[in-house]
């Protein structure tokens, strides 16, 4: 399998007799894959594709060609985000703690995945900042990072509720105390948003800056999207009912007890990340285990 991302070369690269899975349509037991400028340009059974005049022929017999596949959730690079100081933390960034030597990024080619979210961990209602990456060779994390046309490193926001982030002081004891807590935190960053658009023309009137609060508004904005650990079918109608009232996109991931709710979550137009095979084993009935 490859599952390499292919980069930008001289000249064309014609990738021939592999079996190839397009992203539509059948498998093509013989193909050619012609590769030009670091994007694919052609993909068809050999003899019905044109390889290109003075083309690099790669004999790919025996090999299977496939599109990169997308983890929506990982975990690799040896993460570390929030700690035991507070249960909502969204000025930690995760690719502040990734390891781009880590083996885990190659395991990870080998397994045909191209693309991550690499977030931190759910024991929190707020764990940090996430951040996409593409799995190319790397000597540090700016190397992996998707960057936007303005040049930031692009990524979301991990959030949790359930019995993940309910543990003793500072944490909260309840699911009602723990949805308290996440909305005082938007409050504030509505508060603070406000007094940012207000020092646009009066500097006097500009915040003391809060990296917590600037990422939050990010997410109010739309631009950085929440990706809401969630299990139980409670949980799930919490995380929608929060995202309507303060207008943040929002992706489910694991939702577990999701067919409970289905109508309401395709009502509320919210995307799913569903893990149906997670370690340790999932969700047990008491809700102990998950990421």
């Amino acid at each position: 399998m490859a599952g390499c991302a292919v980069h930008a070369q001289d000249g064309p690269r014609a990738f021939i007799g592999a079996k190839i899975i397009p992203i539509e349509g059948d498998e093509i037991a013989d193909g050619v894959l012609i590769v030009d400028g670091g994007k694919i340009v052609a993909v068809g059974a050999t003899g019905a594709v044109m390889i290109p005049a003075g083309a690099t022929r790669i004999d790919a017999s025996g090999k299977t060609i496939m599109p990169g596949l997308v983890d929506t959730h990982s975990h690799i690079g040896g993460i570390g985000g929030a700690d035991s100081s507070g249960p909502i933390q969204p000025d930690v960034r995760i690719y502040d703690s990734l390891n781009p030597k880590s083996s885990g990024f190659r395991r990870a080619v080998a397994g045909g995945l191209t693309t991550l979210n690499i977030m931190p961990g759910s024991g929190h209602l707020l764990s940090g900042q996430t951040v996409y990456v593409k799995l190319r060779k790397a000597n540090t994390v700016e190397d992996l990072m998707i960057h936007d046309k303005t040049g930031w490193a692009m990524g979301g926001i991990k959030m949790a509720n359930g019995t993940n982030s309910i543990r003793d002081k500072p944490f909260p004891g309840t699911r009602g105390k723990s949805a308290a807590l996440v909305r005082t935190q938007y409050i504030k960053a509505q508060e603070y948003k406000k007094k940012l658009e207000a020092g646009k023309d009066d500097p006097e009137k500009m915040p003391d800056r809060d990296i917590g609060l600037e990422a939050l508004v990010e997410v109010l904005d739309g631009k950085r999207i929440v990706h809401h650990h969630t299990h139980r079918q409670d949980d799930i109608m919490t995380v929608l009912r929060i995202a309507k009232e303060f207008g943040f996109r929002v992706v489910l991931h694991h939702v577990s007890e999701g067919w409970k709710v289905a109508e309401e979550i395709a009502k509320a137009g919210v995307p799913c990340s569903i893990i149906m095979i997670d370690s340790p084993g999932g969700k047990t009935r008491s809700g102990q285990f998950g990421l």
